[in-house]
């Protein structure tokens, strides 16, 4: 099985020969080796037709750089600075991934990116989730992916590293988790699946494996249950 991933750009301010690149966490290679998983990293929107006709499915990782709000048709808030937009191939490949109807994947930044693509808005900035190691709690809803990934119908605890969050929802996508705040903590829609947390940072296999096995599982009823939303 091969995913695409989505690789980020590290932007370091200070002016050195190498530093503005291109980079994935090691994080998702420790995961993905574990689960016998080939990854393919996306840097460009070159090809990507080629590329979704390669992979099986679609990881959206998350990313330091906010998305810029004219996407969600808002105006920029004074503090927040937009110079860099990676929602252009974010938006491009989850657009070719969703139209050939593969599993998709948003982690965090992913997340985000996944809900304005289909129709959502984002909080510019918020406070208190910007946690780093520090774990919180969510309460995860009933008959979700996230209740039979972890056989329960209550609360998990989760990291927390984000500095924007959803507020209008995507066009058909429900609510799987939800904050204490009632920050919106996942989402939903057939087979694209996105959280808000770093569930590789904790190294849960159980979320990934239960991914895979929901979804590329051979005869796996899940893999086409989706309620079709425009791009």
């Amino acid at each position: 099985m091969i995913l695409a991933i989505i690789e980020r750009i590290e932007n370091v301010n200070k002016e050195e020969p190498f530093n503005y690149r291109y980079y994935l966490t090691k994080h998702y290679k420790d995961i993905f080796d574990k689960l016998n998983i080939l990854l393919f990293p996306i840097v460009s929107d070159k090809n990507l037709e080629k590329v979704c006709e390669i992979c099986d499915g679609l990881i959206v990782t998350g990313s330091c750089i906010d998305i810029p709000p004219h996407y969600y048709n808002e105006e920029p808030i004074p503090e927040k600075n937009y110079d860099i937009d990676e929602f252009k191939l974010d938006k491009a490949a989850i657009e070719l991934f969703s139209s050939a109807n593969k599993p998709i994947l948003g982690i965090c930044g992913g997340l985000q990116s996944i809900n304005v693509c289909f129709g959502g808005s984002l909080n510019q900035k918020i406070e208190n989730h910007n946690l780093k190691d520090a774990l919180h709690t969510i309460k995860i809803k009933k008959q979700t992916f996230l209740s039979n990934t972890y056989n329960i119908e209550e609360c998990i605890e989760v990291n927390s590293f984000h500095k924007q969050s959803i507020k209008k929802l995507a066009n058909n996508f429900i609510v799987s988790a939800i904050a204490e705040d009632g920050t919106i903590e996942a989402i939903e829609n057939g087979n694209i699946i996105a959280v808000q947390w770093h569930p590789e940072k904790m190294g849960d296999i159980i979320f990934f494996n239960n991914f895979i096995k929901t979804f590329f599982s051979k005869g796996s009823e899940n893999s086409h249950n989706r309620i079709y939303v425009g791009v």
